[in-house]
């Protein structure tokens, strides 16, 4: 492990906007680890810190906030929140703050959210015409539009206002899995972030179908920044953990929304049917990244192939910068380090360092869809 020395001598040299880490990873012990992690990740030099919301000590409005209180130069962006949770003025005066409070470092990132969970909840399914509809009211209400008897898919409402003197630029991003949000983050969003254990294959086919959609909408396909969701767990980290933070997390998302996981990445079904089928598996309850055990991960590990946790960075320092070159070499334009914290990281931020192409990235802003 590097100490915090070290970790902050990497300062001096460039930041590294095509690389971002997601905030407080997995199931954090408190929300306060975000503080530290968000000063060692810019002092690091990393781009932009992703946070994605769960509905426990992960609210995102507080920790994009405090997200903000300890940077300077790090990029911040919600990785993701559902739109259906808050009121669109509430959302909209968040996102407005949060850009005037950085100054302009922040991105509003929104995502379909997890059916089942809505279910639970008794909230309705989110559908890619709300999340458009949704996007486009931001737009107008930053731009300072007062919004008369709205009546679309993300709902109806009298009155819209923030400020008529308002003319903000905030840039918005979509977690997108299938086509038809690929195809929506490329029309009318400014960044998409994919999902983790993407084969190289399936990357490449995001990319190109988010980049196709924007020029198919008069867009700049270089202006909507896809980047890649990269499970990225160095063989530093203790095999317990390395465990939680492969075969676990993948287990939770096969858990969630496993069906859609396999089409995406053309998997074969089948797996997907004797892995819920397992007794403990069906039998579990939470989360298997969170609640199992080291033994009970050992067993799951025996139910998923190798080829499906094989799309992350493992291994040695320098195996892993490598595998995160080549997400980018694949078509991303950001390489998102999943599931560890920056501290955890540094070694392959410094082997990074060292095979990063010169001049390759020095375009791109510290917002991740900037």
């Amino acid at each position: 492990m590097f100490d915090t020395v070290h970790i902050v001598n990497q300062a001096a040299a460039p930041q590294l906007n095509e690389l971002g880490f997601y905030g407080l990873a997995g199931a954090p012990k408190s929300p306060r680890d975000l503080l530290d992690e968000c000063r060692d990740g810019e002092a690091m030099g990393f781009g932009s810190v992703f946070l994605s919301e769960r509905f426990n000590v992960k609210e995102i409005v507080t920790i994009s906030g405090a997200a903000a209180a300890v940077t300077e130069t790090l990029g911040i962006a919600t990785g993701a929140t559902n739109h259906n949770t808050r009121h669109p003025i509430v959302t909209a005066s968040y996102a407005t703050t949060m850009h005037r409070m950085t100054n302009g470092r922040f991105a509003l990132g929104l995502g379909r959210g997890i059916d089942k969970l809505f279910d639970a909840f008794g909230m309705d399914h989110i559908t890619t015409a709300q999340m458009e509809d949704f996007a486009g009211l931001m737009r107008r209400l930053w731009k300072g539009e007062v919004v008369f008897g709205h009546d679309g898919p993300c709902g109806k409402f009298p009155l819209l206002a923030l400020d008529t003197e308002f003319d903000e630029d905030i840039p918005l991003m979509l977690t997108a899995f299938g086509p038809q949000s690929l195809a929506l983050g490329g029309r009318a969003f400014d960044g998409v972030i994919l999902h983790t254990f993407f084969t190289d294959e399936t990357l490449q086919r995001c990319v190109a179908g988010v980049k196709r959609a924007a020029e198919q909408a008069g867009r700049d396909p270089d202006s909507v920044r896809v980047w890649s969701c990269f499970a990225t767990i160095g063989d530093w980290i203790p095999e317990d953990v390395r465990l939680k933070k492969t075969v676990g997390r993948l287990a939770t998302y096969l858990q969630g929304y496993g069906d859609l996981m396999v089409r995406t990445n053309n998997w074969d079904p089948a797996v997907l049917e004797r892995f819920r089928a397992d007794p403990f598996v069906a039998g579990f309850r939470g989360a298997f990244d969170g609640k199992a055990t080291t033994s009970e991960l050992e067993h799951v590990a025996t139910l998923i192939p190798d080829e499906w946790l094989a799309p992350a960075a493992t291994g040695s320092a320098e195996q892993c910068a490598a595998a995160v070159l080549r997400q980018l070499d694949l078509g991303a334009d950001g390489v998102i380090l999943h599931g560890a914290a920056p501290t955890e990281l540094a070694p392959t931020v410094e082997a990074y360092r060292k095979i990063r192409p010169a001049g390759r990235f020095d375009h791109l802003a510290a917002n991740p869809a900037g």
